[in-house]
């Protein structure tokens, strides 16, 4: 599918303008030229050019208007069942780094609800761009007043932030849709994006970070996801997926720096 993210090119290619039109999808705020020229300028980075169209309706995205935290605010899109996404796509347009991460969803996946905690930068709108089978791309968006999410200092030091990297913790319940379950997924990692700066040294963190998530059940994939910088620290991630049978649900986590962890969790082998 072509749109794989990494933090540091597309901080550079979100700036680049092309001449292919990108249709704004539906918004809470009124139109602001500024916003829209920004949005289209991320989105033909994002997606090659590829028009966007506006999927209201289809898809929903629901964030805090004004988040208490601007680095853990809470975004949640749902998809209409009528839809066969293969991915999505969340775009925070004025952060560093905007796309905060890409979910492609497997076989065993059930698409209609995604949560995530996310960073935000400053006043911005944030997209969510769902791609279908066919190769269509529809999106959403909604505005976000909230300010230094990126820079934000983690709720816990670096000491501490090391001691229990990759550890998780994955909750499943049966989920409303039949044949469904609803999963949260923990994972203990601070995510450092190079721009928090240590209250004790006066030196910048180094940046570390989630790059992959894959979520799979007795080798069939759920979904993977492309993180990147705009992930809050200790990520939690709630999906739906419908169960093959397996007892068991495995979670690998790759971060920036090589890292891998695994970890298996005891699910219900059949949704109620």
């Amino acid at each position: 599918m072509g749109m794989t993210p990494r933090g540091t090119s597309l901080v550079l290619a979100s700036c680049l303008a092309a001449a292919m039109a990108v249709q704004s999808p539906a918004r809470a705020e009124a139109p602001d030229p500024a916003r829209e020229a920004r949005w289209h300028d991320v989105a033909v980075a994002v997606f090659n050019g590829r028009t966007v169209t506006d999927g209201a309706g289809l898809l929903s995205i629901d964030a805090p208007v004004r988040a208490l935290d601007a680095s853990l605010v809470p975004v949640s899109i749902t998809l209409s069942p009528q839809l066969k996404p293969v991915a999505l796509t969340l775009v925070i347009d004025d952060n560093p780094a905007p796309v905060a991460g890409i979910i492609h969803f497997g076989r065993l996946a059930d698409p209609r609800g995604i949560k995530l905690r996310v960073r935000v930068d400053q006043y911005t709108l944030v997209h969510a761009v769902a791609e279908l089978a066919d190769g269509r791309l529809l999106g959403v968006s909604t505005f976000v007043k909230s300010a230094g999410g990126c820079s934000a200092p983690g709720t816990t030091n670096q000491a501490e932030a090391m001691a229990r990297l990759g550890r998780m913790k994955l909750v499943a319940t049966a989920s409303q849709a039949p044949g469904s379950l609803t999963a949260e997924l923990l994972i203990s990692h601070p995510n450092f994006n190079g721009m928090q700066m240590d209250p004790v040294t006066r030196f910048y963190t180094p940046a570390r970070y989630i790059q992959t998530i894959v979520v799979s059940q007795a080798g069939e994939r759920v979904f993977s996801m492309d993180g990147d910088i705009s992930l809050s620290q200790d990520p939690a991630i709630t999906f739906s997926f419908h169960p093959n049978g397996a007892a068991k649900l495995d979670v690998e986590v790759d971060d920036s720096a090589k890292a891998v962890f695994r970890q298996s969790f005891e699910v219900s082998p059949r949704a109620s």
